[in-house]
C-alpha cells in the first residue's frame, strides 16, 4: 500500500547524540517532521519511524495493535543505542506514551524524555463500550488536524478503526502501570486547549513518574498537534535546550560530538 505524501519515515545520520521521535495514533511522521529537521540541523542523529498501519489508509490500521506500534519504536531505539553516547526519546500524543514506555523499559540507556500532549487514557463513555462496539461498528470519526494555526494540516486518517482504538486503550492502561519506572529527566509540554487529549492526561503522567528532574511547559496558543501549531518553534527550542543540558557536548559549535 503506498504511503500518503508527507507521511514517509524520516532518518538523519548526525553525531553520537540521538533522538527517537514517535508520532501519534492515526497520524504520521509528517506531524513531527519539522521538529525532526530542526534537531537534525543542530547535529543530532534523528529517527522518526512510520508506525505499522499508519500513513496509508485506516483499513491497514484496523489490522494492527499496540504491540506492533511499540515493537517498531523499540527496534529503532535498539539500533540507535549501538551508535549513540546519549539517547533521547520524544513523542506526541500516543507517541508520548510510546516514549514513556521506552524510558520505563530501557532505563539508563535513555538519557531523557520529551512528551507533547501525552495521551494516557481513552476518554468518554464510549471507551467502556469499545470491547463490544468494535465488533459491531468498524470506525468512528477521525481525530486528525486539531490545530489552531490557519492553513496547517496534519496527514492522518479521517476515521478511527475501533479494533485499533480498543488496543490503544489496553496500551494506555499498561503504560499507566509502568509510569513509576520512568526515572529519567522529563520535559512535558501541553496545550491549554486540546480537543483530543485533555490536560488531565498530562497531570496524570506528572503525578505517576518517578523522575525528579521534571520541567512542565504550558502551550497557550496551540491545540493538540502543537508540533504543527503556533507553539511549534518553542517546542523545538525547549527540547533542544533540554537535550543540550543533559548532553553538554551537543551545544558546542552547534553540532553533536562526531557530527
Amino acid at each position: 500500500m503506498p504511503v500518503l505524501p508527507g507521511a514517509e519515515p524520516y532518518r538523519h545520520e548526525g553525531g553520537e547524540i540521538s533522538v527517537l521521535l514517535c508520532h501519534g495514533f492515526t497520524g504520521s511522521p509528517q506531524s513531527l517532521r519539522p521538529w525532526a529537521e530542526y534537531l537534525a540541523a543542530r547535529g543530532l542523529t534523528v529517527s522518526l519511524p512510520l508506525l505499522p498501519g499508519h500513513g496509508t489508509r485506516w483499513e491497514d490500521l484496523q489490522l494492527t495493535g499496540w504491540q506492533d506500534w511499540y515493537a517498531e519504536v523499540d527496534r529503532e531505539l535498539r539500533a540507535l543505542r549501538e551508535r549513540s553516547t546519549h539517547l533521547f526519546v520524544a513523542g506526541l500524543s500516543m507517541g508520548g506514551a510510546l516514549a514513556l514506555r521506552l524510558a520505563a523499559k530501557h532505563g539508563d540507556a535513555v538519557d531523557g524524555v520529551v512528551v507533547v500532549n501525552p495521551a494516557n487514557k481513552v476518554h468518554g463513555l464510549a471507551a467502556h463500550a469499545l470491547p463490544v462496539a468494535r465488533h459491531l461498528v468498524r470506525t468512528t470519526k477521525g481525530i486528525a488536524s486539531d490545530i489552531a494555526k490557519e492553513g496547517s494540516d496534519e496527514v492522518g486518517y479521517d476515521r478511527v478503526p475501533l479494533h485499533a482504538a480498543h488496543s490503544l486503550r489496553n496500551f494506555f492502561r499498561r503504560v499507566d502501570g509502568e509510569l513509576p519506572q520512568v526515572t529519567q529527566p522529563l520535559l512535558l509540554l501541553h496545550s491549554t486547549q486540546d480537543h483530543v487529549v485533555p490536560p488531565a492526561d498530562s497531570a496524570r503522567v506528572l503525578s505517576r513518574v518517578s523522575s525528579t528532574d521534571v520541567t512542565e511547559i504550558v502551550l497557550e496558543q496551540s491545540y493538540h498537534v502543537a508540533t504543527l501549531d503556533h507553539d511549534a518553534e518553542r517546542i523545538f527550542a525547549e527540547s533542544h535546550a533540554f537535550m543540550s543540558r543533559l548532553a553538554p557536548s551537543l551545544g558546542k559549535e552547534g553540532t553533536a560530538v562526531g557530527g
